[in-house]
């Protein structure tokens, strides 16, 4: 008979995340979690929970009518509107805090907060950088439009960037771009059509700088965060790098996304390179720098149980960065934990459930003991200019897209 805490998790009914969850919560002899759509949420309905209930914030998915209340009407394959998106989701995020202060007993298993930062590039790329995770330098303040990044590039030097949406997810609008002098190309899965900005599902090339204008100039509306270019590590000739997930501050699950593009995402033609070559060729301290600097990146985010961590090694085999955090970045099917990493035969969702289980409920419980080892080692004093430094970089980009 199940039994334990009650669950809940504001997802897309039926979306296998929730799903997937749900099979989780019932290996562990659970009751299966109940389901709060987004669309309710992002309609403003009433959010109604058990007293007790431990509730999940997990990904609106791919839904339609989800993605209209988000972004607003329009075709769902169209590239923009990020802006609108994460003001959605953030005050989607706040009412569902507010449903769980008011319920009894409730516990939220995410930071609202927490997840705003990860869903707006530039606060977090700040975040990371103040507390001395290695990421790829980026252009401070904003970015108006191609002109700017153009003049910005030159100012600094920069020939090959990635340009990427501030808000976007999935590589969505997201531009390798080399330029030098009136010569450009830039890779990106955005075809410009009829006027409009669409994702595709392949990459594909642009070298005229009249076409790459318009594109960026839409893309800059919702903002741009731009970072220089960190040329990636190859095996069997392909490019790849990792999506690392991090629970309870230690990483458990990692793929290695592999391609010939700039871009490895697997929907737009990467592939799951071999884990074991790449541990191999990185030897037990290059793997363990991997692993280091994603367990620092999450421990940026106390107050989420898990987070994805897209984490590049360079050409030199040595060199790493940190490219992305993914509030909800823990999708990884058929994938088990990681040797070592105490969720072996567990995917993803069962270590997040098994952590829970074992008391997670935020910074102010147990962390893991990566974690732990991470906040002793950094110091206190450390650690208080860190914050304060990240403090510091998330207000000036908050100005910054405030007078964009």
């Amino acid at each position: 008979m199940s039994g334990g805490p009650a669950l809940a998790v504001v997802g897309t009914p039926g979306d296998r995340r929730v799903t997937m969850f749900a099979d989780a919560c019932a290996r562990y002899g659970l009751r299966p979690p109940g389901v709060v759509p987004w669309t309710s949420v992002l309609r403003g309905e009433e959010i109604r929970l058990e007293p007790g209930t431990l509730v999940r914030i997990d990904s609106p998915g791919e839904d339609p009518e989800a993605d209209a209340l988000l972004r607003g009407p329009g075709e769902p394959s169209r590239v923009g509107g990020g802006a609108r998106w994460h003001a959605s989701l953030t005050a989607g995020t706040a009412r569902v805090r507010e449903a769980v202060r008011r319920t009894p007993g409730a516990v939220l298993l995410a930071d609202p907060d927490e997840i705003a930062v990860m869903f707006d590039k530039r606060l977090c790329h700040a975040r990371l950088a103040a507390a001395g995770v290695p990421v790829p330098p980026a252009l401070p303040g904003p970015v108006e439009g191609y002109a700017c990044l153009r003049r910005r590039l030159d100012e600094a030097g920069w020939g090959r960037v990635f340009v990427k949406p501030a808000h976007g997810s999935s590589a969505s609008g997201v531009i390798a771009l080399h330029a030098a002098g009136s010569r450009v190309r830039a890779v990106t899965s955005v075809e410009l059509s009829d006027g409009g900005l669409y994702n595709s599902l392949r990459v594909r090339s642009y070298d005229r700088e009249a076409e790459l204008a318009v594109i960026v100039d839409r893309l800059a509306r919702d903002g741009l965060h731009v970072e220089r270019w960190f040329p990636k590590a190859g095996v069997g000739g392909l490019t790849f790098d990792l999506r690392v997930v991090v629970v309870d501050g230690v990483p458990t699950h990692a793929v290695v996304r592999a391609g010939r593009a700039p871009m490895t995402n697997l929907h737009l033609g990467g592939v799951r390179g071999d884990l074991d070559a790449v541990r191999d060729r990185l030897g037990a301290p290059g793997w363990a720098r991997v692993l280091d600097a994603c367990a620092r990146a999450a421990a940026c985010f106390p107050g989420s149980p898990a987070v994805g961590v897209d984490v590049m090694v360079g050409t030199d085999w040595r060199s790493v960065a940190v490219a992305e955090v993914n509030a909800f970045g823990d999708l990884l099917p058929g994938l088990t934990g990681l040797p070592g990493s105490g969720a072996e035969g567990l995917d993803a969702y069962g270590a997040q459930v098994r952590a829970v289980l074992a008391g997670w409920r935020g910074p102010g419980a147990a962390a893991g003991s990566r974690v732990r080892a991470l906040r002793a080692g950094r110091g206190a004093e450390a650690g208080r200019e860190a914050e304060a430094g990240a403090r510091r970089a998330v207000r000036a980009a908050r100005s910054a897209e405030a007078g964009a």
